[in-house]
């Protein structure tokens, strides 16, 4: 099936920082392809009748354990297209900033049965880790993105991101 008749997936992804301005990501990969890895931040599908917000709080908490009450603005929209489980898949991801002040889980994990397959690690990265970082980002601009978002030159309407 040519990618591009799938029929997109709307997703809701949090760039979360902590008091030190870290960011948490998810180290994944194909449980098909365990040579495919990659890190990402947290966040996934909306249920159905889940608005965007909900759906990325929940998301976070289920995987990370890290609850939060609240989302700052909305920072990208990110359109993407790509192999997953030997299937074809189109995500289109809003991505919103929050803070945290605690690292620590607050709640269980409840990783989906994907999720398990296909999760290596989380992990705090500084900006100067994820710079240095040889492995796939997701979003590949991730590190930029970051670097623009802590100097306060980050664009104050979401931007539109495809790869």
């Amino acid at each position: 099936m040519p990618t591009s008749s799938v029929t997109p997936r709307i997703g809701a992804r949090i760039l979360l920082l902590d008091r030190a301005d870290r960011v948490l990501l998810i180290h994944a990969l194909d449980p098909t392809d365990p040579g495919h890895r990659w890190w990402e931040l947290p966040g996934g599908g909306l249920d159905d009748g889940e608005d965007l917000e909900d759906a990325a709080l929940r998301e976070l908490a289920e995987e990370t354990g890290i609850t939060l009450t609240a989302l700052d603005r909305k920072l990208w929209v990110r359109e993407s297209r790509f192999r997953y489980k030997d299937r074809d898949h189109h995500r289109i991801d809003h991505v919103f900033l929050a803070r945290t002040s605690s690292t620590a889980p607050q709640v269980a994990l409840k990783p989906t049965e994907n999720e398990k397959a296909g999760l290596i690690e989380r992990r705090w990265w500084s900006a100067d880790d994820l710079r240095q970082c040889g492995d796939k980002l997701l979003p590949a601009n991730l590190s930029a993105l970051l670097d623009d978002l802590l100097a306060d030159r980050f664009s104050h309407t979401p931007l539109r991101l495809t790869s």
